[in-house]
């Protein structure tokens, strides 16, 4: 079996979301790879000096690097190791994430040529991300998709009578949590019992915004801030709706989730959304920040009678082609 380094924000345990590096680095130990990780520092300039020591120390020990490759602050990460990575002589395999990483290769495209034109392999979580990145030019590319176990996520039977509206993410302003609270604040007007829960850490100061935002318009919104992935899943029985109400995006797996768990989606039709979620099929989709265009595709769940269930039906159909089991073979073809 092949070892890697994967370079990455490792940082749940300071309270941030679980991103990439967590979970498909234990699903690739599971099968038996030998991972090392980069870096857990919450703190950005001794993160970045740990993951550039990692690789000095790896380099000559392990078959890939894996560097979790974003459009902010990470692009540098990614840069500064895949350019270690050519000097020391080891492979380097860049995975893509982000809704902003289309306009992030134009922008600085001599570095972005120096990361990915060099990269033994791009991964391209989403065809959205594929289709970016060969527009400009990276042929190196494949398509592998972010996963899930499909098992740990039951389906609970929903009923649609009042919206129950479940929104999982964390609060930063590109997510939009504000829209959130608006949308149920309408949502109110013709079904006074609606609920909403507001689900995942503090990023900035969206999260006081939001809290002062529904105490100002006298609404009671359920913040339960960041919950592990088993309670979150325990919570999602008593809802029957996810809003996802980012501005950029490229396939979360937050949606990927609540498509699995039965709840029929209403999402803002940005980034990668596209890609994954067609309109009236296995979600509904509104363009960003149409608080009234999401409004009433809430509201069309509970009216119209079959609506919720065929959209729930063939979300589930949908990620199933995301679980574990299907997308592994991609990877362990891509590591031999």
């Amino acid at each position: 079996m092949s070892s890697l380094l994967y370079i990455g924000n490792k940082l749940s345990d300071h309270g941030y979301t679980s991103t990439s590096i967590e979970t498909l680095g234990l699903f690739l130990e599971a099968e038996g790879y030998t991972v090392y990780y980069a870096s857990s520092k919450k703190n950005k300039f001794f993160r970045m000096l740990e993951m550039l020591l990692m690789t000095f120390k790896y380099a000559k020990k392990v078959d890939y690097v894996l560097i979790d490759t974003y459009s902010t602050i990470n692009f540098w990460y990614a840069f500064f190791i895949s350019q270690l990575c050519r000097i020391l002589g080891v492979k380097y395999i860049p995975k893509l994430h982000g809704g902003d990483l289309p306009s992030r290769i134009v922008r600085t495209k001599f570095f972005s040529n120096l990361i990915f034109k060099n990269a033994y392999i791009n991964i391209a979580p989403s065809f959205y991300l594929y289709e970016a990145f060969k527009k400009n030019g990276y042929t190196n590319l494949k398509y592998i998709p972010n996963t899930i176990e499909l098992q740990i996520y039951p389906q609970s039977t929903k009923e649609f009578k009042v919206p129950k509206i479940l929104w999982v993410r964390s609060f930063a302003k590109i997510y939009n949590p504000l829209m959130a609270i608006m949308v149920f604040i309408n949502i109110k007007k013709k079904f006074p019992e609606a609920q909403l829960c507001m689900i995942g850490p503090k990023k900035d100061d969206s999260y006081e915004k939001a809290i002062r935002f529904a105490q100002k318009n006298n609404v009671e919104v359920t913040f339960t801030g960041k919950l592990s992935k088993e309670d979150w899943i325990a919570v999602s029985k008593d809802y029957n709706i996810f809003i996802n109400t980012t501005h950029f995006d490229n396939t979360p797996i937050s949606v990927i989730e609540a498509m699995a768990l039965g709840l029929p989606v209403v999402s803002t039709n940005v980034g990668g959304i596209p890609f994954l979620l067609e309109h009236n099929v296995n979600a509904l989709l509104v363009s960003d920040n149409d608080i009234e265009g999401m409004t009433l595709q809430v509201n069309r769940l509970i009216e119209e009678a079959d609506l919720a269930a065929t959209i729930a039906k063939n979300a589930k159909e949908t990620v199933a082609g995301f679980d574990w089991e299907v997308v592994k073979k991609q990877w362990i073809d891509l590591l031999q």
